[in-house]
């Protein structure tokens, strides 16, 4: 089957992209509003673009109604975000705070989730979490139905068990974030497995060793 994506429908091409593009790694993001509100939403249209600048990106679309969301809101007014990966120790409360409330609401507290203070930011982080990662907002590209948020990482913060002794790499045993297929449909990490590249004159050995070559 062939989709022409200039004549479908959004909600179309949402549902293809959704079922197709993954498993996409879940960002539960943290604000506070110019007013003091603590907010917390996740995003699964999230992944990391670079590391020199070390660079997040999150593609956030409004709410049904056309309003902003209150996340692109709150980076509007100050500049500022925390992304946490989502593992299962925060899976449940990710559900919580996706539900649609209005901008007084506080998701952290909703959701049962502790707000501690970061190190370079007014936004709150959410005590305990694997991975928290303090971003300032580099720029936000603007369409009518989508804001892409650049994030520049300026802190990150790593729960001490999720990594190896050495401090320089991630514990598998530990660190199981988990990630979005389509519509409720989620996997876990808790199944990897290694893959080693082959080395490139073995590959040019069995090219040159194939029919016809």
């Amino acid at each position: 089957m062939d989709f022409d994506f200039t004549t479908l429908a959004p909600e179309d091409r949402y549902r293809l992209l959704t079922n197709f593009v993954g498993p996409r790694p879940i960002a539960l993001v943290t604000t506070r509003s110019a007013d003091g509100v603590a907010n917390a939403a996740p995003m699964s249209f999230f992944n990391v673009f670079g590391h020199d600048p070390a660079i997040l990106a999150l593609g956030i679309q409004p709410r049904l109604d056309g309003r902003q969301k209150d996340t692109v809101a709150n980076m509007r007014e100050t500049g500022q975000f925390v992304v946490h990966v989502v593992d299962a120790a925060l899976a449940q409360a990710m559900l919580v705070c996706g539900l649609g409330v209005e901008p007084d609401v506080d998701e952290l507290d909703l959701a049962g989730l502790q707000a501690v203070p970061s190190v370079q930011l007014t936004a709150p982080r959410i005590a305990g979490a694997a991975c928290a990662m303090e971003c300032r907002v580099e720029r936000i590209i603007d369409w009518p139905r989508r804001a892409l948020v650049l994030g520049e990482v300026v802190q990150m913060h790593v729960r001490d068990d999720c990594l190896d002794a050495e401090g320089r790499y991630v514990n598998p045993e530990v660190y199981q974030p988990i990630a979005r297929l389509h519509a409720d449909n989620y996997v876990t990490s808790d199944r990897q497995i290694v893959m080693t590249a082959p080395p490139l004159a073995d590959v040019l050995a069995a090219r040159a060793a194939r029919p016809g070559k």
